[in-house]
C-alpha cells in the first residue's frame, strides 16, 4: 500500500495512531475502547497476550457488536497468517468485520526465498478476508536478522503485505533510528508502521514511519492493559504537530 493511500484512509497526515489493547475480558477491553474513541484516534488493535485465540474471538465479537463502525485490526499472537486468515475469514461472514490484521512475524525471508510468505499470501487471497495486512518484518523476539540484511527483508516484504511493520528488540524499547531509515530507503513510498517503543516524547523523532502502533507508552504506569488519556492524548497532539509540519 502506498503512504500517500494510507494517509488518506485515516485522513491523517501525521503518523497514523493505532493504540495496541491487550485484551483480557470483554468489559475491560470495551473500557479502553471509549478512550481510544476519546482522543480522536483512527482507530486500534486487540492483541490476546494471555490466552489462546479460540477465547480471543469471543471478545472480538462483543467489541465489533458494540462499536459496529469502529476502525478495528487484531493480532493472533503467536500464530502466522496461515491461521489467522481462515479465522478472520469466518469473522467476516458473520457478519463481524476486522479491518486488519498485524503478525508479529510475516515470515519474510531476507535472502528472497520467502517459500513461506507465498504460502500464507495463498491462504490469504483464498480466504476471501481483504482488510489490511500489517506483516512484522524483523519483529521484536521474532527470529533474529543481521542489521546489515535489514534493507533486504523490508524489500521483499513489500510484496506480502500492505503495511511494512518493525519494531524496536522488545516491547516497550524504541526502534532505532537508522533501523528506520533503513526500511524507508528500501521501501520507498510503502506505509511503514512501527510498533514498539513511541511515546509521546519520542515520537516526535519518527516522522518518517506512517503509522504508530502503541501500548506502553500510552498506558498507566506499570499497567499493561490500561490507556492512561493523558498520554494518548499527549501522543495524538504531538502527531498532529508533525502532520502541520508535512503541510508547510
Amino acid at each position: 500500500m502506498q503512504r500517500d493511500d494510507f494517509h488518506k484512509l485515516f485522513k491523517s497526515t501525521g503518523p497514523v495512531v493505532l493504540p495496541v489493547i491487550h485484551v483480557l475480558d470483554t468489559p475491560r477491553t470495551v473500557r479502553n475502547v471509549r478512550e481510544v474513541i476519546g482522543a480522536g484516534a483512527a482507530g486500534c488493535f486487540l492483541i490476546n497476550h494471555d490466552f489462546e485465540p479460540e477465547s480471543f474471538l469471543p471478545i472480538i465479537r462483543d467489541v465489533r457488536a458494540a462499536y459496529p463502525s469502529l476502525w478495528m485490526g487484531v493480532n493472533f499472537l503467536s500464530v502466522t497468517g496461515k491461521v489467522a486468515f481462515p479465522m478472520l475469514s469466518e469473522l467476516e461472514r458473520e457478519g463481524m468485520t476486522v479491518d486488519a490484521y498485524w503478525a508479529d512475524d510475516a515470515r519474510i525471508d531476507e535472502h528472497g526465498e520467502n517459500l513461506e510468505a507465498t504460502e500464507i499470501a495463498k491462504i490469504q487471497k483464498d480466504s476471501g478476508w481483504d482488510g489490511l495486512y500489517f506483516g512484522g518484518t524483523c519483529f521484536k523476539k521474532q527470529r533474529e536478522i543481521e542489521p546489515a540484511l535489514y534493507n533486504n527483508a523490508a524489500r521483499h516484504a513489500c510484496h506480502f503485505m500492505d503495511v511494512v511493520t518493525t519494531s524496536g528488540v522488545a516491547t516497550g524499547h524504541e526502534a532505532d533510528l537508522g533501523k528506520i531509515d533503513t526500511f524507508r530507503d528500501a521501501i520507498g513510498d510503502k506505509a511503514l508502521a512501527l510498533a514498539s517503543g513511541i511515546t509521546p516524547e519520542n515520537a516526535a523523532n519518527y516522522g518518517d514511519v506512517d503509522c504508530f502502533m502503541v501500548a506502553t507508552g500510552i498506558n498507566e504506569p506499570g499497567n499493561f492493559y490500561d490507556i492512561d488519556p493523558a498520554r494518548l492524548d499527549a501522543l495524538m497532539q504531538v502527531t498532529r504537530t508533525i502532520g502541520q509540519g508535512e503541510k508547510s
